[in-house]
């Protein structure tokens, strides 16, 4: 039997091919932005808030932040647009909010909330998301808040090629990096996950990976856990990859751990990304089969840490 922490937190801000001799300066603003936004949702834990509001408000951090792919600082898709998609998932009771192609939402996953809370619907696409938006008083903003040149210099890179890339791929090493997710355990028991993204880079138009899809890229169930996911999002729809953590546990009693360890070595396909996960006795587990992944994990028990590799 675990011990049952109080509450648990556990953040991703992309996974694949990142080399570890990125110039240093760079390894210390994504590791100092890591450690600010671990540390702001552990405190909101700490002061009692829900796991949902935390998962929300530390993917608004992450999609504030021009360095990783969501909101701000988004890529951009084959017509040089900047499509975004989000979802959360509240595991006391499976609701579950998603958008995704909108293209003018400052913050997604607060969009994708409010789907969950104030719509009949799970998953509001393009133009109908934004008008759902528009009646629910939700923050716009033009292209020119989501636009980075860096961004821009990645996609005209990958339109010459006629490629598409994730935003960590090993040729993008200098560009801001990728998907990004919270998954949080409260002091009331609740499990939460929410996962935020722009996507792939030179995308087709109207392209949906994983994020928005529930039980692929997103899922938090209390019975089990919350799981988010980062990296080729083809590959973690096949594999339903978010419940088939829930369903290790559920069905063949694994630890979260061992859950997703297997998946990770033995189901996803090599070089495809990476994932976290908290369970319902607080304990965080992360793992990835690409060369690193931006992540972090802290729990009631005092244990705090961000990382890239190792």
């Amino acid at each position: 039997m675990s011990k049952i922490k109080k509450y648990s937190i556990a953040i991703h801000g992309g996974a694949g091919a990142i080399p570890k001799n990125v110039p240093e300066s760079d390894k210390k603003e994504y590791l100092s932005k890591l450690t600010e936004f671990l540390k702001y949702g552990n405190n909101l834990l700490k002061k009692g808030k829900t796991a949902l509001d935390v998962v929300e408000l530390v993917v608004n951090k992450f999609e504030d932040c021009p360095l990783f792919n969501a909101g701000k600082g988004a890529v951009f898709n084959s017509e040089g647009k900047n499509e975004l998609d989000a979802a959360i998932m509240d595991g006391s009771n499976r609701s579950c909010g998603a958008v995704t192609c909108v293209t003018k939402i400052k913050n997604p996953i607060s969009l994708a909330r409010l789907v969950m809370e104030n719509s009949p619907h799970i998953l509001l696409c393009g133009n109908g998301a934004e008008i759902f938006a528009k009646e629910h008083g939700v923050k716009f903003v033009r292209s020119s808040y989501i636009f980075t040149q860096k961004r821009y210099d990645q996609w005209l890179k990958m339109k010459a090629k006629g490629e598409t890339a994730l935003d960590h791929s090993s040729d993008l090493t200098n560009s801001a990096k990728g998907t990004v997710g919270c998954v949080a355990k409260d002091i009331y028991g609740n499990l939460a996950s929410a996962t935020s993204t722009g996507g792939m880079t030179n995308k087709k138009y109207g392209r949906i990976g994983d994020t928005p899809i529930i039980g692929a890229g997103t899922f938090a169930d209390n019975e089990t856990c919350a799981v988010s996911c980062t990296g080729t999002g083809e590959e973690f729809i096949r594999t339903v990859a978010c419940h088939e953590i829930h369903a290790l546990m559920k069905y063949k009693n694994y630890s979260l751990n061992k859950a997703v360890e297997e998946f990770i070595s033995k189901i996803l396909k090599p070089d495809t990304g990476g994932m976290i996960a908290v369970d319902k006795f607080g304990n965080h587990a992360y793992s990835y089969n690409s060369k690193g992944m931006y992540r972090g994990s802290a729990d009631s028990d005092g244990f705090f840490e961000v990382k890239i590799w190792g």
